[in-house]
């Protein structure tokens, strides 16, 4: 029933028995798909390497900006080489993190425009980091063309059921889905009637911490957001106000494991099943069913990367 579509079984904090310990976790879970997300090279050829020998994974590659120190020329072509395998769905995770600083902040722009450019180049959905960085790395991603009609054009429109109904006063244009309830003359801009779909450029951003304004112009330029466990947090308010505004079309759900454990775990290493206790908190922030927001999740996330 569940997609985690961001952890690392690639973490080179893993010894063999553990990485092993934790597929046989996974395979006894609920969980139908999880994607490994690279971080540099090393672990994006590691992500391959699971996704050719396990059935429920998929992979995507690229160098996190902590590590884009370690890019050349060379690391990146060999990113290329690795995004051309049959199960690597994605360039990522990438972007920007001016928190942390641990690389140059130039070296980190760089870096992850000539990852962009890779990935138009691939025709290829991208996963974003950013973190302390919100602008930079919607301006860049702009710029970079992440978010043009050309890139929108590569992929299908999403399917979003805003359906039109004749009242009184003229069209009226309800949200079916939870987290939207917008009425008026004229649907939403960046919600298209059912009929037509809406704009997907295949933008993910992962482990999203910004504003619900910040969300809401994400989804505009046909992006989608990423919800992970500290939406379980008890003072997570910024968090909830993003997934009760965001319709579930533009969700996808997410572990970032073994990082950001969700509660009721907090303080222990996290792992894919304990996506879990993510998408039930979406749930109840959305009031819908647990078992619908698996649905609409695996479906959203096997959309937004091919699968």
């Amino acid at each position: 029933m569940l997609f985690d579509s961001h952890a690392h079984i690639n973490n080179d904090t893993f010894t063999e028995d553990e990485r092993e310990a934790l597929i046989a976790d996974i395979e006894a879970s609920d969980l139908s798909y999880v994607m490994d997300i690279g971080f540099d090279l090393p672990s994006s050829e590691q992500a391959a390497k699971d996704a050719q020998r396990l059935p429920w994974c998929y992979a995507a590659v690229g160098v996190h900006p902590h590590d884009a120190g370690t890019m050349d020329d060379n690391v990146l072509l060999r990113i290329k080489e690795l995004a051309e395998e049959e199960k690597v769905r994605a360039i990522g995770e990438i972007g920007l993190d001016f928190y942390y600083n641990k690389s140059e902040a130039e070296l980190q722009r760089f870096w992850f425009r000539r990852q962009i450019q890779l990935a138009n180049e691939l025709k290829m959905p991208v996963v974003i980091h950013s973190r302390e960085a919100d602008q930079e790395t919607m301006d860049i991603l702009k710029e970079e063309g992440a978010f043009s009609d050309e890139r929108a054009g590569w992929f299908s429109k999403r399917p979003v059921p805003l359906c039109p109904t004749l009242t009184e006063s003229g069209a009226e244009f309800q949200g079916i889905s939870q987290g939207i309830s917008k009425k008026g003359t004229e649907p939403p801009e960046s919600y298209g009637p059912c009929a037509a779909g809406a704009k997907d450029c295949r933008v993910l951003l992962h482990c999203f911490s910004g504003s619900r304004e910040l969300a809401e112009q994400y989804v505009k330029l046909g992006a989608t957001i990423s919800i992970a466990g500290p939406v379980t947090y008890k003072n997570n308010r910024k968090t909830t106000e993003v997934v009760a505004a965001i319709p579930i079309e533009y969700l996808l759900v997410e572990t970032d494991s073994p990082y950001l454990t969700p509660e009721p775990f907090r303080g222990r290493k996290n792992k894919p099943p304990y996506v879990e206790y993510t998408a039930r908190r979406v749930a109840l922030i959305k009031g819908m069913e647990y078992e619908e927001v698996c649905r609409k999740t695996l479906e959203n996330a096997r959309r937004f990367f091919g699968i």
